[in-house]
């Protein structure tokens, strides 16, 4: 410590390079050595299917995550379809079985077989317009 001739406070040096000690925490350590232990005793009276059980139950909540990711990309692969408006030719995704709108030209088109089909009503027919040159006739 030393004490300052212009002001009356006093200054204390601490050496900040001193190494850190490895220190080791066990506070959390309680809760798993009551579980080993209640485990062990479980094993020990005979009772081993239920840790059995249990180990078995922790083992499909950690997996079945896993085997739901690959599942569902297996189906998206199924039933997603890429395909070109029939209308206007704009290439967009959609599902197999269903019906949607051409975002481009808001053509109702159903998603059949891969493909996507028109949505025409009974008796609706098709017609495609033709452009022809207007040619005058003189009198």
């Amino acid at each position: 410590m030393e004490i300052s001739p212009y002001r009356h406070e006093i200054f204390v040096t601490v050496n900040q390079d001193i190494p850190k000690t490895f220190r080791l925490n066990l506070s959390g350590m309680g809760c798993w050595l009551t579980l080993l232990t209640t485990f062990l005793l479980l094993g020990a009276v005979g009772l081993g299917w239920v840790v059995n059980g249990f180990l078995i139950l922790i083992g499909l909540v950690l997996i079945s995550p896993v085997i739901g990711w690959f599942v569902f990309r297996w189906w998206l692969r199924r039933n997603l379809v890429e395909d070109k408006c029939p209308v206007c030719t704009y290439e967009f995704t959609g599902f197999n079985q269903t019906e949607c709108q051409c975002p481009s030209c808001g053509e109702p088109l159903r998603v059949e077989q891969g493909h996507f089909n028109r949505l025409t009503p009974p008796g609706t027919i098709d017609v495609e317009a033709v452009e022809v040159s207007v040619k005058q006739i003189e009198d």
